[in-house]
């Protein structure tokens, strides 16, 4: 996984970005599950994955709409 730009985040419509959070959150949850278990190789995507979520959030906000 790698970190999103957020330029590119605000260039997306606002049904876009809440689909793009939406599958960012259901990543992470599969990415929670893989390291509970032991087969999660990187684990540094975990930590890439919450950034990019709160990055996406932050647009959000930042037009005042709610996921």
């Amino acid at each position: 996984m790698k970190p999103l730009k957020a330029r590119d985040l605000r260039e997306l419509s606002d049904e876009e970005l809440i689909q793009k959070y939406r599958e960012l959150k259901k990543e992470l949850f599969e990415m929670r599950i893989k390291h509970k278990f032991g087969q999660l190789e990187d684990t540094a995507s975990l930590r890439i994955a919450r950034r990019n979520i709160a990055r996406v959030l932050t647009v959000l906000n930042e037009r005042g709409i709610r996921p």
